[in-house]
């Protein structure tokens, strides 16, 4: 098969949990744009700007609302997917949640939250869509990491906690599933210019300190997760299996 070819996702089945803002809307802009049918989701409603863009490329798109704490919403997402589009081909597992607060000061309802989202619910989306491809004998899982999947933080304990965790899930499945069809894998976005890191970027020192380690000399925008999310998600990455893919500007290297 021609290379350009491996990278068309003409045909699949995507859900992008957390695809109305941030990173998941670049996220499920680009697959869309790469041919996949796409199910958008955001905690409440999808924006008509993300909506939009998705239509304009032609492909299927569901709009599904929900708070993924929720095992009955995660399984709603999955079964919504198979029943308008047949089958699930790609899950990114995208949804996020990060609370700051000193670790002798942080509150349990923050903790209780961000592992909710941050890892419950790509536990039980993975197993319900898991079984789903299985079944099929294909699929592509892509978890969304981060840097705090390597590194320790500041005042985020509970979010460093439950990106450790997504990326020893993300191999732990690999391991089992691999032989059966189905590529799990992660994106590790270095420090992108979303909604999440508005504090640090607020702070003229916090700021000033990230950027002189970045060696790109910027933060990195939705659109720079494009390129790596359709690879994850497509044919060209076949013999990749639980690989945690930092997407970061050089910052790891510093």
């Amino acid at each position: 098969m021609p290379i350009l070819d491996l990278f068309s996702l003409k045909g699949r089945n995507a859900l992008v949990t957390g695809s109305g803002q941030g990173l998941g809307s670049g996220i499920a802009i680009a697959l869309a744009q790469a041919g996949a049918n796409v199910t958008l989701h955001n905690y409440d409603r999808v924006p008509d700007s993300v909506a939009d863009e998705v239509s304009a490329t032609g492909v299927r798109f569901l709009l599904r609302a929900g708070d993924v704490r929720d095992q009955s919403v995660c399984r709603m997402l999955v079964d919504s997917t198979v029943t308008a589009f047949g089958s699930i081909d790609i899950l990114f597992n995208n949804a996020g949640a990060i609370r700051r607060a000193p670790a002798a000061e942080h509150p349990e309802e923050f903790w209780r939250e961000v592992i909710d989202v941050n890892l419950n619910a790509v536990w039980f989306l993975s197993q319900y869509a898991g079984g789903r491809m299985l079944a099929q004998g294909r699929g592509k899982i892509v978890n969304t990491a981060s840097m705090m999947s390597f590194q320790g933080g500041y005042l985020i304990p509970s979010y460093v906690a439950s990106k450790g965790a997504v990326a020893q899930l993300t191999k732990a499945l690999a391991n089992e599933w691999a032989p059966l069809g189905i590529n799990v894998n992660a994106i590790a976005p270095g420090y992108m210019a979303t909604e999440n890191t508005a504090p640090l970027r607020a702070d003229p020192v916090r700021s000033g300190q990230i950027l002189n380690r970045i060696p790109a000399g910027r933060w990195g925008l939705p659109s720079d997760l494009a390129g790596a999310a359709v690879f994850l998600a497509s044919g060209a990455s076949a013999y990749l299996h639980g690989h945690v893919l930092a997407v970061d500007g050089g910052w790891l290297c510093r």
